[in-house]
């Protein structure tokens, strides 16, 4: 029997716990929070390649020691600097992560979730040694899912076949292409010339999108992309095992050879 296809609007519970976390950590800064305890909070959380440098910059201020020096790898991704720059990010999450997290069911998620937003803060700290520079949001991580959707949203019966294909069945379950064979795809091609090409032109010189002194952290969405991209396999459970489209209870799958790079 067939099964039904996905709802458009069929936001998938771990997307709606981020979002909410999102929400929460921005509301309690900005509503909760004095403006001494909001950066005592900052200090604490967002990601600051200075924690790494021989020497603390003249000026940087650091707090957390140790833990903090783990924990800001991801932490960093639940701050935003106002509500355009969450606003931003969640319209980017809710489709492309949506689409991941339905494939992946919520542990897998999560934890490409945190892989990427690392991958993000690892590339903000190898083009920021030593600097005191600070990074929040989320956009890495859900850059690495919009790379990860790559692997087959193009592909027949995938999730963007399913736009204009009505006999599309459970799209976000379709087998991925290999790596190598997505590169070859001209329209995996012209997605990463796009993201790369409006990347450039965020990050060399321009504002953030809210008009504020703080530009676009640009290196960490490349870090969190690339993540996306070349550890997806690491994380697909499709060829092997897939997410049950309602309760998350991972089903046997009969789709054939794994292409997965």
């Amino acid at each position: 029997m067939e099964r039904a296809r996905q709802p458009i609007l069929n936001v998938p519970p771990v997307i709606i716990a981020i979002l909410a976390a999102l929400c929460i950590v921005h509301a309690v800064r900005v509503l909760v929070l004095s403006h001494n305890a909001n950066i005592e909070f900052l200090l604490l959380f967002w990601f600051n390649p200075a924690r790494y440098a021989a020497t603390v910059p003249a000026g940087c201020w650091l707090l957390g020691g140790l833990a903090a020096d783990i924990w800001s790898f991801v932490t960093y991704a639940f701050i935003h600097a106002d509500v355009t720059h969450l606003g931003f990010n969640a319209v980017w999450l809710l489709p492309f992560g949506s689409t991941l997290a339905r494939r992946l069911g919520a542990l897998r998620f999560f934890a490409f979730f945190a892989v990427t937003a690392a991958a993000g803060a690892a590339a903000h700290l190898a083009t920021h040694v030593g600097q005191c520079v600070p990074v929040v949001g989320a956009s890495a991580a859900v850059s690495g899912t919009m790379a990860a959707a790559m692997r087959f949203a193009f592909q027949p019966g995938g999730p963007l076949a399913s736009w204009h294909d009505h006999s599309a069945h459970q799209p976000d379950l379709v087998p991925a292409v290999s790596l190598l064979d997505a590169l070859r795809d001209r329209r995996v091609l012209a997605f990463l010339a796009v993201w790369f090409g409006l990347n450039v032109l965020f990050g060399i010189g321009s504002p953030s999108l809210s008009g504020a002194a703080q530009t676009v952290a640009w290196q960490a969405h490349v870090g969190g992309f690339l993540a996306g991209l070349l550890l997806f396999a690491a994380f697909d459970p499709v060829g092997k095992t897939a997410v049950g489209p309602d309760n998350g209870v991972e089903q046997r799958m009969s789709s054939g050879p794994d292409r997965r790079s």
